[in-house]
């Protein structure tokens, strides 16, 4: 967490190598455009969250069949593009489909430019494989940076660190190094499957940034009954995090963003493991983080057609 700053209502931290520095909380798309949420109300916590300090703007290509990205959209008028760090994903895996996804994209979002787009969902082993292949969206994504769509490339998942650990080594072997990398991280975590523990050291060895997700899990984690909203946020802000993403539905969820970040202090080693004892057990088998344990979180997985056809040479491996 080294290049710390603050304002009164808000701390910036750098993302990685790329001395680009964000609010260490940032605010989630999928939220946004919720049922119970209406476009007034979305946009509304979307430029309160920004005159107050908020400054990284998360989102997905595929996010309620692309609402979250249009509201984000009407949101960043009026010169509120200009105030903070906007990101976005894309599912596709082959070069054509990413190059679809992120225009399409760069249209609902009103931008010439994204600062950071990432491979969304590399939940598969085979995803890097993939979206590294010469045919890939990689391979996109890259041509779109050196035109100026965007700048930074990174990539998400949420099912196992080691698919993670796999994906920064096939980059490596490819000759990419990634700009950011999305995680779940949270009380939960630390106990199994952990991305704490595995990803986010490699993460900082290699000064790529780490962004934050599913620190409370939708409120999944709270139906533990073992944290409360403001301990899960000050664990996720307490790992060497560039941003912590959180869902933020309502003024009232706004507002207990800013009090975890006005109340956040660095906590020691023993407040760490005092934290995480409760709940280890809840945790165990990964109950209350289900994007690891179930399907109902994968998007491309209930949508296989997200991802784009295979290369033409790998479909004809399979010819007779």
């Amino acid at each position: 967490m080294s290049g710390t700053t603050s304002n009164s209502e808000m701390q910036y931290r750098v993302i990685g190598s790329t001395g680009e520095k964000v609010s260490a909380i940032g605010l989630g798309g999928w939220h946004i455009s919720l049922k119970h949420v209406d476009e007034q109300l979305a946009i509304r916590l979307v430029r309160t969250a920004i005159d107050r300090g908020i400054t990284f703007m998360d989102n997905s290509w595929d996010y309620n069949d692309g609402a979250s990205e249009i509201r984000m959209g009407k949101a960043l008028r009026d010169r509120y593009r200009d105030k903070v760090f906007l990101m976005t994903k894309i599912d596709g895996r082959s070069k054509k489909e990413a190059a679809k996804q992120l225009d399409e994209s760069l249209k609902r979002l009103q931008v010439d430019c994204i600062d950071l787009v990432q491979h969304h969902e590399m939940i598969r082993y085979e995803d890097p494989h993939r979206i590294f292949d010469p045919e890939g969206a990689n391979a996109a994504l890259i041509e779109a940076r050196e035109a100026g769509k965007i700048r930074y490339i990174g990539f998400t998942g949420h099912k196992d660190p080691h698919i993670h650990l796999h994906t920064l080594e096939v980059a490596a072997a490819n000759g990419f190094k990634f700009d950011a990398v999305q995680m779940p991280l949270n009380v939960m975590d630390a106990h199994y499957r952990s991305f704490a523990k595995l990803v986010v050291p490699e993460l900082v060895k290699q000064n790529i940034g780490v962004l934050g997700m599913k620190s409370l899990a939708n409120g999944i984690l709270l139906r533990s009954k073992t944290v409360t909203p403001i301990e899960c946020l000050h664990y996720a802000l307490n790992l060497p995090t560039s941003v912590v993403i959180t869902g933020i539905d309502s003024m009232e969820i706004l507002e207990q963003a800013f009090e975890a970040v006005r109340t956040f202090q660095p906590m020691n080693d023993e407040q760490v493991r005092s934290l995480l004892a409760k709940t280890a057990e809840a945790a165990s088998r990964g109950e209350f983080e289900p994007f690891k344990t179930s399907s109902i979180f994968d998007n491309t997985a209930q949508n296989p057609d997200l991802l784009g056809d295979e290369p033409e040479r790998i479909q004809q491996l399979m010819s007779a």
